[in-house]
């Protein structure tokens, strides 16, 4: 008990610090604010002290970090983000907007994830339902490719080929449904076949049990059998998945510029280039909020996914019992890995 409450509160001084961070990005850019708002509002009039000195009233930033970050916390706790430096318009209406469009990228995104790791790993659900699961070395180089390809080198080959080429879907622009597909398969393909890979390795351990061999003999059907050795197995995918959830955001940032979406990695690089620290912030903060919601939804479903009999320790987890790598000799027992070690082990696999 005393060791959760020590980890709740280092996570949420952690959170403290970073959103306090967030709000000092004013003053821990090393830049000029004003002479940034300058340029952008009138980059023929010279940068004259008095000039800036006016901008910097202004924007209240002679007032010091405190009381900046305090006028931000206080601007947030009533649904203010402030004004765009740039184009003096509301923040938060148009973050909104921009996580409104990451959102629905993202949902598209994993449903092309959770296909592709269905067709990943469907060969070893079919020979495991059969009963037909050998011990030899089992495939997946195609996975491997897909899982090694970079989120933008996808996007750019298929908004290149399918888009401008072929002319099958759009390549440019966010105006209807049918703009999501290619950008949510060159997202949702490599994560996709990362997970078919993890999935792929350890439902053999699962068809392996002793409640897989019973159902079996007690005349249980194959696909009953298939389902609930994925149920099994899902548990233990649940922390790298919501990991690739996290990545799928940072992955979106390349692939919604190239592919001219108005989503929140987009807007927020944009105002990164321009220095338009407010909008930065704010892009910065939802990021990191829907980073920790994504975290936290994934452990809430591996919690209730896991049952009774994984959660008093009568039943031990794939992850502890079965966590090689096909043919590759690579242990990941019980361990939370990254997309690109992922890739890099898929890679060697």
């Amino acid at each position: 008990m005393r060791q959760q409450v020590t980890a709740a509160l280092w996570r949420i001084a952690l959170a403290a610090a970073l959103v306090c961070g967030i709000g000092l990005l004013p003053w821990l850019t090393h830049t000029d604010p004003a002479l940034t708002v300058l340029k952008a509002r009138s980059a023929d009039r010279d940068p004259t002290p008095e000039v800036l000195a006016g901008i910097r009233d202004q924007l209240g930033l002679d007032e010091g970090p405190v009381h900046l970050l305090g006028q931000w916390l206080g601007g947030l706790a009533r649904g203010d983000a402030g004004r765009s430096w740039i184009s003096g318009s509301a923040v938060a209406p148009d973050v909104l907007r921009a996580l409104g469009a990451s959102l629905l990228l993202m949902a598209v995104a994993l449903l092309v994830a959770v296909v592709t790791a269905g067709l990943v790993c469907g060969r070893t659900l079919r020979r495991g339902a059969r009963r037909q699961l050998g011990s030899g070395r089992r495939g997946g180089t195609v996975s491997a490719m897909l899982a090694s390809l970079p989120e933008f080198l996808t996007a750019s080959v298929l908004a290149t080929v399918v888009g401008v080429q072929l002319g099958w879907l759009p390549a440019l622009g966010w105006y209807g449904p049918q703009y999501t597909l290619l950008p949510a398969l060159a997202l949702g393909l490599p994560a996709g076949a990362v997970l078919g890979r993890l999935l792929d390795d350890l439902l053999p351990g699962a068809f392996r049990e002793p409640w897989a061999v019973a159902a079996a003999a007690r005349g249980l059907t194959g696909r009953r059998i298939a389902r609930q050795a994925v149920r099994r197995c899902v548990p233990a995918l649940m922390p790298n998945l919501g990991l690739f959830v996290v990545g799928l955001t940072g992955g979106a940032v390349a692939v919604e510029q190239i592919f001219d979406i108005p989503g929140l990695g987009r807007t927020t690089l944009q105002a990164a280039l321009a220095q338009d620290l407010p909008v930065l912030q704010a892009g910065t903060l939802a990021l990191v909020v829907l980073a920790a919601l994504a975290t936290g939804a994934t452990r809430l479903a591996a919690r209730l996914l896991t049952g009774p009999a994984l959660r008093d320790g009568a039943l031990p987890t794939l992850a502890e019992e079965e966590g090689e790598f096909a043919g590759g000799g690579v242990l990941v027992t019980g361990s939370v890995i990254t997309v690109g070690e992922a890739r890099l082990l898929l890679g060697r696999g």
